[in-house]
């Protein structure tokens, strides 16, 4: 095949899929993220980032990072075992651990970085791993670079995630890790993680949660799921890129010897560059305003179920319940992307979601509230999905 053909192939795929309803479009913002967003130059709402504590634009935020960049640099233009790492990089990752109860904590680019990391250093072939059907793509990917046996349940299914725990252990596998989301983040639902942990007892497996859509609003102080629900794991994957700021930058915190054998082995980690000073300096900041953010925490959840209870008194099919993640279901990719467009002529910002993000048929407009949010935003807010949701017929 010569290279225009290939091209030509390339061209023939996108049409398909501008033409099937599922062409993903950027809209390019000109200024910080907020409550409020300008994308060509007009001001719109912004009820779909993973904002949750609003503290992507806040000035502490920014500050440290302005002293880290006069201080430290720009760029550490090294991994970090030959000469990437920082006292701000230890600062962070013993930080990270002590916040979140675990013995250590390591650093990557993104939590997809650490997901894709965790595995395979980890788990070997006489090894299993038992992977919840909705989890994250990272999570996904990560298992598949590892030789471990591997197991999948039903979404939150618990007779399910038994009988493979019985399968792996009558298959005869060493040791046994348990991987879930503990929050699914299309859906806003939360792992069953005390079912899950009463499990791994039982069977003598290991527990791992991605905490992304967690860390920092769910559980006291912010601690996540685990903390949500009251019970312990043994690893724990998070992102500095959500309610931490939102920059960038994951982690993976659990025992000594996880993180020391993944500061050895873990490939995302040995061959990428270090986090920048400026946003390792804002991630500290972050935790602090975390620990002390209750106030913050209870306008979230405040905003949440005003948001829901306006949405649902509308008519609007909704998914149940109590993560600030709210879907608004709509089934079809072209009315999802109708209805998001309706929506961005009145002022609000959102995103349809669907295949392959969501599975074909369950197409839906993601909104997602964060605590900056007025109940003047939400009250805007409703009044513009009803509105759009009468134009395109979904109500």
């Amino acid at each position: 095949m010569s290279r225009t053909d290939f091209l030509q192939h390339l061209d023939q795929t996108l049409a398909g899929i501008e033409a099937q309803g599922l062409f993903k479009r950027e809209r390019i913002m000109s200024s910080p993220q907020s409550a409020h967003v300008t994308v060509a130059e007009r001001s719109l709402l912004n009820l779909c980032a993973n904002n949750y504590l609003g503290l992507a634009n806040d000035p502490a935020l920014i500050a440290a990072a302005h002293r880290a960049l006069d201080d430290q640099g720009f760029g550490m233009a090294s991994v970090r075992f030959i000469c990437g790492t920082q006292d701000l990089h230890r600062q962070l990752e013993q930080r990270i651990a002590q916040f979140l109860g675990m013995d250590d904590s390591i650093l990557f680019a993104a939590c997809f970085d650490a997901n894709g990391g965790l595995f395979e250093p980890l788990l070997g072939p006489e090894d299993a791993v038992i992977s919840d059907a909705l989890n994250h793509a990272s999570i996904i990917d990560g298992i598949r670079l590892c030789k471990a046996k591997r197991y999948r349940y039903a979404n939150s299914d618990m007779a399910d995630l038994e009988a493979q725990l019985q399968a792996a252990r009558a298959d005869g596998a060493r040791h046994i890790l348990i991987a879930t989301d503990g929050v699914f983040s299309m859906d806003g639902y939360l792992a069953n993680l005390p079912a899950i942990t009463a499990l791994a007892e039982t069977y003598g497996a290991l527990t791992m949660v991605d905490d992304c859509h967690a860390t920092g609003f769910m559980g006291p102080q912010g601690r996540g799921t685990p903390a949500h629900h009251g019970v312990s794991v043994d690893i724990l994957t998070g992102t500095l890129g959500k309610a931490l700021g939102g920059a960038l930058g994951g982690y993976i915190a659990g025992p000594q010897a996880v993180v020391d054998l993944l500061r050895q082995r873990a490939r995302p980690y040995l061959f990428s560059n270090a986090l920048p000073p400026a946003i390792v300096a804002a991630g500290l900041a972050a935790l602090d305003l975390v620990e002390a953010a209750d106030d913050l925490r209870a306008q979230l959840f405040d905003n949440a179920a005003y948001w829901r209870a306006g949405l649902s008194d509308a008519g609007f099919t909704l998914l149940p319940g109590e993560h600030p993640i709210i879907p608004v279901m709509l089934g079809e990719a072209t009315l999802a992307q109708a209805m998001a467009t309706a929506l961005y002529d009145r002022g609000v910002y959102v995103s349809g979601f669907f295949f392959p993000v969501v599975p074909k048929g369950q197409a839906r407009i993601r909104t997602q509230m964060n605590a900056a949010l007025t109940r003047a935003d939400l009250d805007f807010g409703l009044d513009q999905f009803r509105a759009a949701g009468k134009a395109t017929g979904v109500i």
